[in-house]
């Protein structure tokens, strides 16, 4: 890509959050950027920058990784810096530490902001970082709050309450439907994790750290576009009582794809792969963030033995597993009974090596946004089973799109069983009428997802956003 014409560049700093969900694009984010000709600072901790992939040559000379210390903290492993560093009792303590790189960061703020050659023109920082927030105002410097979909904005709503006149007339708030459409189980994991994290350690709760980081920023960023979502994006703004900018979805660059593929081409499961026919593995991979526990996992393998398909099934330890033996993990005899026909795997996986070989025909996925825009870049119909944060409104909206089906849960307690996964997994998989009605379905995402000029064209329009807004900000 040709670097922007404009006489003056922007110098941006990027701050995701330690997830590797929110570093990958947001690195992708960054790397846009600078193949447009902006100079950017992606601000993480050592470990995290670490494991990044490297940054594409063409971006490369503009990109500077900047590492913060992340502060020791009783109870964090020693080098946990990512969320898949740490198990979920563990995360209080992980908050805390995040809570501390306000220090590393208002001193590495501040030294930027020291000279007009280095001061930057924008924050874009994770909805978490109240510090980046308060830095950004001490120092004058606007900042864009990154921001997940608007669906999942909208399902965070208070759902409304039943008015007592029924012949009364009632006028819907923005996003009550979205908010409505919340599980039980859901709604109270929701409430535990927003009120919970941080707090019992003598921090603040994550919602405390969402409206001060809103407070202080000037708009908010999204990682969506009308495209993706025309039911709620254009709720966004109501919701947030914040301009939004779209991002488009990020989706990984053709170069990065090729990079991941060639990486993967000789891992043992592209191996097997090879040898399964076309569309007849469905690849099943929910996450390293929160991992079933045990029982769960053996409700997923009787699931994918009744369903009678093909599978690859990237399996992280459960919560209570002695250990990573896989042997150990699952059913006894499962992996007798589904010899040559399933692959059981706990190791690292290259997964865009596997949903982009010919043998995969469908994903069971925890719907994380990675996962969700990797699989739908190659348009495979999807079989859903979300876990935790945004997955609940990203299934109930794919779902909606008929890409796919939804693991039959129950309502209050969010438990599935095998005939559940079974019969999902066969809709998707095995019944020809309703595949062909998700195949259809997850096209229709893939041409959005796959739109290259699209995706181009949101990252341009962003640019002059911040532009518009320093140069109003200036005057």
């Amino acid at each position: 890509m040709e670097a922007d014409s404009s006489p003056s560049p922007l110098r941006v700093v990027v701050v995701p959050w330690l997830a590797f969900g929110h570093l990958l694009p947001y690195l992708e984010l960054s790397e846009r950027l600078a193949e447009r000709g902006h100079s950017v600072s992606y601000v993480s901790t050592p470990r995290n920058l670490a494991r990044l992939p490297p940054v594409r040559p063409a971006a490369a000379p503009r990109v500077d990784l900047v590492a913060l210390p992340l502060p020791r903290v009783d109870g964090l492993p020693d080098g946990a810096e990512s969320t898949n560093d740490i198990s979920y009792g563990e995360r209080k303590f992980h908050w805390k530490a995040f809570d501390g790189l306000a220090a590393p960061f208002a001193e590495f703020l501040a030294a930027a902001c020291a000279d007009e050659a280095t001061r930057p023109h924008w924050i874009v920082a994770d909805c978490f970082h109240h510090w980046a927030a308060a830095a950004a105002l001490e120092h004058k410097v606007p900042l864009a709050m990154l921001q997940p979909t608007a669906a999942s904005i909208a399902a965070a709503q208070r759902p409304p309450s039943v008015h007592p006149d029924p012949d009364a007339s009632v006028v819907e708030q923005p996003g009550a439907a979205a908010a409505r459409a919340v599980p039980r189980y859901e709604r109270e994991g929701h409430a535990a994790f927003t009120t919970g994290h941080g707090a019992s350690s003598g921090g603040m709760s994550v919602v405390q750290r969402f409206i001060l980081t809103k407070d202080g920023s000037t708009v908010a960023a999204m990682r969506s576009c009308i495209e993706w979502e025309p039911e709620t994006f254009p709720l966004a703004e109501t919701l947030l009582g914040k301009p939004v900018i779209p991002l488009g979805l990020l989706p990984p660059s053709a170069e990065g794809a090729r990079r991941a593929a060639a990486q993967g081409e000789e891992h043992a499961t592209v191996q097997w792969l090879n040898a399964q026919p076309p569309d007849s593995v469905i690849y099943v991979a929910l996450g390293s963030e929160v991992p079933l526990r045990v029982e769960q996992v053996h409700e997923m393998a009787f699931g994918l033995e009744l369903a009678g398909t093909r599978f690859l099934w990237a399996l992280r330890k459960p919560s209570g597993a002695a250990d990573d033996d896989s042997a150990d993990m699952l059913p006894p005899g499962f992996q007798d009974r589904t010899s040559g026909r399933g692959l059981v795997t706990t190791g690292w996986v290259p997964q865009m090596s596997i949903l982009e070989h010919a043998a995969v025909g469908g994903f069971l996925t925890h719907c994380g946004r990675n996962s969700l825009i990797e699989s739908l870049l190659f348009g495979h119909p999807l079989v859903m089973l979300p876990i935790y944060g945004d997955q609940g409104p990203n299934a109930r909206q794919m779902e909606a799109k008929q890409v796919g089906l939804q693991v039959a849960r129950n309502e209050d307690d969010g438990s599935f069983d095998r005939h559940g996964v079974s019969t999902a997994v066969r809709a998707v998989m095995v019944e020809e009428e309703a595949r062909r009605g998700f195949v259809a379905g997850a096209a229709k995402m893939q041409a959005v997802v796959a739109d290259t000029e699209l995706h181009g064209r949101y990252i341009d329009e962003f640019v002059e956003h911040l532009r518009s807004y320093a140069a109003a900000s200036a005057n």
